[in-house]
């Protein structure tokens, strides 16, 4: 499918603080080669943020591990540079970190210093810019609250104390900035690592209707969903790899539970329709249920398995979103992105389809996202509203979509005529019904694929069908993304 928009590949040293790419024609992934058109220069605001001397910007680090230690390399790498395009220096004054006599794996810059003690740096009135990359909720959240109030500019990665505190963070930034200060919130780096994402949501569809937002938003799972397709891994092979790869936390919940990929979804909302929703609302299912034969009968319909996160239009004024396991089509872009990449698609009324790729977690990924932002900083660059403006567009918990229902079964007669009329009894139309061969009867399942309906639907027979002796276990029902009928 070509994609027609927008499509940005991300580079881990390749600064966009001061680009905007619309209107680009590429070829398809499939082809593995973009082509850009239409890159222009963004200008930069006239108002200027206030620094403590007119020709340096002094940046205080909360956080020395992997993102922090590659913030500090590519700001000693490309000081000149940065000098050049911003004209002011950039320097890193002070990096709190939990143990300072632990050695780094990177080199601490000159007159550094190296503190373990949060006012060091919220008292420091030198320093400009606090770089939240620690992690947390709890010191996180108190540290970037104490440097707002005390006017110093934000730079974050942390995307579950946004999402848990968009609002309140709205609203200080708000207060303070009110009360005389000049205070600047940027947290590019907090949805998909090394994607300029939030930055095109605040600067390149102010004029545009966003109808659709989908993607994969998840490192982890989308590698272990790339190694369950391809390789046929098991599940719990496939987590152990991303675990020794570093794409999996010791405790792995967040990313395979999709509460990670949730988090992201609700800042991404608030962006693209100015809706505030709590998480708990979003519906949220991760990967623990995949199995080896969903990506059997997914290659048989001429898809794929993905974690995906997504919110669309539903009718007037209302927004529906899920995270989700998805059958992908093979024409969708999505479907041929792989390993630990993330991808968001959004289906707008003016670039009608625009496509953004790159990686989405990683040192230098998410240390080149925080860099764009302290060089904005530096510039001068203001972003008025950091979330853009709230609109009065309400959440609902239905969309309408094709469902991919995998079912379990021991041998019985009258499976079929039974699922029939369970689904004609909620209004579910069956579009057909998959069996491979069994080989296994321990392990028998067939699938049906539905033609468009409510979710709400699928919900009432999925209850109804399990509650039959011949089902073996839950049900497994996932939305559908793309034309499924046309890959037949």
């Amino acid at each position: 499918k070509n994609t027609v928009g927008m499509m940005i590949m991300c580079r881990s040293l390749f600064v966009l603080s001061s680009l905007a790419i619309t209107n680009a024609f590429v070829t398809p992934l499939s082809h593995g080669k973009l082509a850009f058109a239409g890159v222009r220069n963004r200008a930069s605001s006239s108002s200027t943020l206030k620094m403590s001397s007119d020709d340096t910007m002094r940046i205080g680090i909360f956080g020395g591990g992997v993102v922090g230690g590659g913030i500090v390399e590519i700001l000693q790498k490309n000081a000149v540079a940065f000098e050049n395009l911003t004209g002011k220096k950039i320097e890193v004054g002070k990096i709190c970190v939990r143990d300072a006599s632990k050695p780094r794996d990177f080199e601490i810059p000159p007159n550094c210093e190296v503190v373990t003690d949060y006012d060091a740096i919220l008292n420091d009135d030198t320093l400009d810019v606090v770089v939240e990359v620690m992690g947390g909720t709890t010191d996180a959240k108190k540290i970037m609250y104490d440097a707002i109030k005390k006017g110093k500019s934000i730079v974050t990665a942390n995307k579950a104390l946004i999402a848990a505190s968009l609002v309140e963070i709205e609203k200080l930034v708000e207060d303070t900035n009110a009360a005389g200060k000049d205070v600047e919130f940027r947290y590019e780096a907090a949805v998909c690592g090394g994607i300029p994402i939030i930055r095109s949501l605040q600067s390149d569809f102010p004029g545009d209707d966003i109808t659709k937002l989908s993607g994969i938003i998840n490192g982890c799972t989308n590698y272990m969903l790339t190694a369950m397709d391809q390789k046929a891994q098991s599940y719990d092979d496939a987590l152990a790899d991303a675990s020794k790869l570093g794409y999996a936390e010791a405790d792995p919940t967040l990313d395979v539970g999709g509460f990670d990929a949730r988090s992201k979804l609700k800042i991404l909302m608030r962006l693209a329709y100015g809706l505030d929703v709590e998480e708990e609302e979003i519906s949220v299912r991760g990967i623990t249920e995949v199995t080896k034969v969903d990506f059997e009968y997914a290659k048989m319909l001429g898809g794929t398995i993905k974690l995906i996160g997504c919110a669309q239009k539903v009718g007037d004024n209302k927004i529906a979103a899920y995270v989700s396991p998805t059958y992908v089509t093979n024409d969708d872009s999505l479907a041929s992105v792989n390993g630990a990449t993330n991808a968001i698609e959004i289906e707008s009324s003016n670039l009608v389809s625009s496509t953004y790729i790159g990686q989405g977690a990683g040192r230098y990924p998410t240390a080149n996202s925080c860099i764009n932002d302290i060089v904005a900083l530096a510039k001068g660059d203001k972003t008025q509203l950091p979330f853009n403006q709230k609109g009065d567009a309400k959440f609902v918990n239905d969309f309408d979509s094709v469902f991919f229902m995998r079912i379990g079964y021991r041998d019985a007669l009258g499976i079929t005529r039974q699922c029939g009329e369970i689904c004609e009894k909620f209004g579910v139309s069956i579009h057909s019904i998959l069996q491979n061969p069994v080989t296994n009867r321990d392990d028998a399942a067939f699938v049906i694929i539905t033609e468009k309906v409510p979710v709400s639907s699928i919900k009432k027979a999925v209850a109804e069908l399990e509650s039959f002796d011949w089902c073996r276990g839950s049900i497994f029902a996932i939305p559908v993304l793309g034309e499924i009928y046309g890959s037949q």
